[in-house]
C-alpha cells in the first residue's frame, strides 16, 4: 500500500534520512514520497514523530 505525508509533517527531515529507498525528498512547504520510487517498506512511518505518514 503506498504512504503519503500529510499536513501534519513539520519537516524535521527523519523520514528522509531513513528512507533505504531514497523515495522521500524535501517539497515546497512538506516532505513528500515519491511513489515510483517508494517500497512501501513502512521504515518511514516508524520514525515519523508526528505521526504524518499514512497508508493511501
Amino acid at each position: 500500500m503506498a504512504y503519503k505525508i500529510t499536513e501534519a509533517c513539520n519537516s524535521c527531515g527523519l523520514c528522509k534520512d531513513e528512507c533505504p529507498a531514497e523515495a522521500i525528498s524535501e517539497g515546497e512547504e512538506i516532505y513528500v514520497i515519491d511513489q515510483d520510487i517508494c517500497t512501501e517498506c513502512g521504515t518511514c512511518v516508524s520514525v515519523c514523530p508526528n505521526e504524518a505518514i499514512i497508508e493511501e
